[in-house]
């Protein structure tokens, strides 16, 4: 299953030239993955509370066309790998057209927040994104 979710390219993510920067694209992928979390009933604010939380462990970025200044998107997410800790997520950045802009593999890692280490992803979230597999 592919999680779908809206960008727009506003000024504030651009370059003197109206061109995304560059570091803007993981920003338009953790919003969408976010998104995603929220679209399946997690509550970020609640996994903190509870001592768990995400954390991006690698990205890797594939930069094919230059997004610009009110330019609308959609970023396209689905998972690759589910393990007991980590998950790897499959992103792209998509006009109307289908045409990538930018493609990313995204390594998310879940810690237990005071001690910033490895646990395991609550088995209720496991199943949700199972299920979206």
């Amino acid at each position: 299953m592919t999680f779908n979710w809206p960008i727009t390219v506003y000024y504030e993510d651009t370059d003197a030239g109206g061109v995304v920067y560059h570091s803007n694209y993981l920003n338009f992928f953790e919003r969408a993955r976010t998104e995603w979390l929220k679209a399946i009933g997690v509550s970020q604010t609640k996994l903190l509370a509870d001592d768990i939380a995400f954390v991006v462990k690698r990205a890797e970025l594939d930069f094919r066309r230059a997004a610009k200044f009110e330019q609308d998107f959609t970023v396209e997410s689905c998972i690759s790998s589910l393990k007991k800790a980590s998950l790897v997520f499959q992103q792209r950045l998509v006009d109307e057209l289908g045409e990538c802009y930018c493609e990313a593999s995204v390594t998310v890692a879940c810690v237990s927040l005071s001690k910033m280490r490895p646990r395991a992803i609550p088995e209720f979230i496991v199943q949700e994104f199972e299920s979206a597999r």
